[in-house]
């Protein structure tokens, strides 16, 4: 908003404030000389509002009547805007915007001026947009998450993979993104010890702690979700294995089948498809120590079954400590 803009919204509150206003009065709480008043007082007559003058002892300026709600003042791109934006609002996938921008729009009508009114009615008259088609995502989920990024304070939340595995997350987050109407939450999970790229359908009770986290050097949000996204049934992945090529292939295969490549003499490198959960457990079934290198969905599923194994070798250790 231009400073033009914002000292007008100003004055629209003043005149809002109380009956009569003095033009020095009005200068003195703007900061500017009697003639800006004026100036800024021909602006909002020329948007369609009745500022009404009285010269003499006891005069000054008023706000007509038919103004018993706030006035909006905005300019015809930003009134167009505003339009597009309500009518974008409805489908994007989150549940209860709709009806809210709908809402939204109404009140809009009410308050602009009537010199604007013909704009927002061409738009929303020959402008269609589909009906959305993606995950519908809470409302509630997003005003948390979104208020989380703003306080900079850890997040906790339940979380559903796509293959239907629940866990529990506790996360620094970043930034909430949103692509192709589906929204995305690029965070750092504490647990992991890794950046994670989480969709706002599979959260669940998420839960805002008063815990500011010290904020890092974060990776690009965007180019970490088209890498997240990126990820298709049956694409390649490969690990690192932390042996020769020869012993690699004389054991390897009878775990994890893929193609072999000598890296140098100490590793070599496996190529395989599948799911990343189970090529993660066959990896970790393998008489080899390996690296995941991609793609990020195979070291997020060797991270998740090294959690589980350390809670799973922890709990044995309690009940047999002996």
């Amino acid at each position: 908003m231009s400073e033009v803009t914002a000292r007008t919204l100003r004055l629209l509150d003043l005149l809002q404030s109380r009956s009569v206003w003095s033009g020095d009065e009005l200068a003195a709480e703007l900061g500017v000389t009697t003639r800006s008043v004026r100036r800024d007082i021909d602006r909002l007559r020329e948007l369609g509002y009745p500022v009404l003058a009285a010269a003499g002892h006891g005069g000054g300026y008023q706000l007509g009547a038919g103004r018993s709600l706030p006035p909006l003042l905005l300019d015809q791109s930003e009134a167009v805007a505003m339009a597009v934006s309500l009518q974008l609002a409805v489908t994007s996938g989150i549940d209860g915007l709709a009806d809210g921008a709908v809402r939204a729009f109404t009140k809009l009508d009410q308050v602009l001026p009537p010199k604007l009114r013909p704009e927002i009615a061409a738009v929303t008259e020959s402008v269609d947009v589909p009906a959305p088609n993606g995950p519908i995502v809470d409302a509630e989920v997003l005003r948390v998450l979104a208020r989380a990024v703003r306080d900079g304070v850890r997040l906790e939340f339940g979380y559903t993979a796509a293959d239907g595995q629940a866990s529990e997350r506790r996360t620094e987050p970043y930034r909430v993104l949103a692509i192709d109407r589906r929204w995305y939450l690029h965070a750092f999970d504490v647990n992991r010890d890794d950046w994670r790229v989480f969709r706002l359908d599979r959260i669940r009770e998420p839960r805002a702690s008063t815990l500011r986290f010290e904020p890092r050097d974060a990776p690009d949000s965007l180019e970490a979700v088209r890498q997240a996204r990126a990820f298709q049934p049956g694409e390649p992945m490969q690990l690192r294995i932390l042996a020769p090529l020869s012993e690699v292939r004389e054991r390897m295969l009878e775990w994890l089948r893929g193609d072999l490549e000598a890296i140098d003499d100490e590793t070599t490198l496996l190529t395989t498809r599948g799911d990343p959960r189970w090529v993660a457990v066959l990896a970790t079934m393998s008489p080899f120590e390996f690296v995941p290198l991609g793609p990020p969905q195979l070291a997020e599923a060797v991270a998740d079954l090294a959690t589980k194994l350390g809670r799973t070798h922890s709990a044995a250790s309690r009940d047999n400590p002996h």
